[in-house]
């Protein structure tokens, strides 16, 4: 069932994909795309924001697992400390 279901949408996107492409190859813009023409700057400064964006996202995603961790290892050491409590073992 679940290789059917699978198939079934590679079949739908493959399908969309073919019915789709052909009207890109039909516009008449001359090969400039949405953007317009440009020129070698522009494409140098959205080239450098590329190259700017990834170590951007490194850092910000580092940051994020690295407080995610420490949350983890306070909820870590906490269930150690109760564990070793005897008023959390409960029983008579």
């Amino acid at each position: 069932m679940r290789r059917a279901r699978f198939m079934i949408a590679l079949t739908l996107f493959i399908g969309m994909l073919l019915t789709i492409a052909p009207g890109a190859f039909a516009r008449d813009d001359g090969g400039q795309g949405s953007f317009g023409e440009t020129n070698d700057k522009q494409i140098t400064d959205a080239m450098f924001m590329v190259i700017a964006f990834f170590p951007v996202v490194i850092v910000i995603l580092t940051l994020i697992q690295s407080r995610l961790e420490k949350r983890k290892h306070a909820r870590m050491d906490a269930a150690r400390a109760r564990q070793a409590n005897a008023d959390w073992r409960g029983g008579w």
